[in-house]
């Protein structure tokens, strides 16, 4: 078992990761009935595909001595409705200006990150839209 997840009332949830006791909490958004005072599961699902994207590459990174530490992503969550739904995710990934890429590592860099296990996973109709910024000396 990954989590346990528990309804505690007023459209929240709290999910507990089984090995290591770690917690998230999760209301439902202001335009679905909540307060908005947490993520929302339609937030999480953002924040999986980012986390992700750096995860993979700080993986491929020990592989390849590539350091991407300090890497940040900004995430947009795009909904639509009828059915409502993520119809679009903005990931705009900025690179420490500390560290410069090569070429072949921008390349490396943006396959992995359109490569990634929960990218592949998504519906093919939700857009990804994934850019990269990256450092100028």
């Amino acid at each position: 078992m990954t989590a346990k997840v528990v309804y505690t009332g007023d459209l929240r949830c709290e999910a507990i990761h089984v090995k290591s006791g770690s917690q998230i909490e999760t209301d439902a958004p202001i335009d679905n009935h909540g307060k908005a005072e947490r993520f929302s599961p339609t937030d999480l699902v953002t924040v999986a595909l980012s986390t992700c994207i750096l995860t993979t590459l700080g993986i491929a990174g020990k592989a390849h001595d590539l350091n991407i530490e300090g890497a940040e992503c900004e995430v947009e969550k795009i909904m639509a409705s009828d059915p409502r739904r993520i119809s679009g995710i903005n990931v705009r990934i900025s690179f420490p200006k500390s560290k410069p890429y090569s070429q072949k590592q921008m390349v490396m860099i943006e396959r992995i990150a359109n490569t990634c296990p929960v990218h592949l996973s998504l519906h093919p109709d939700l857009v990804q839209n994934i850019s990269f910024i990256w450092p100028t000396e």
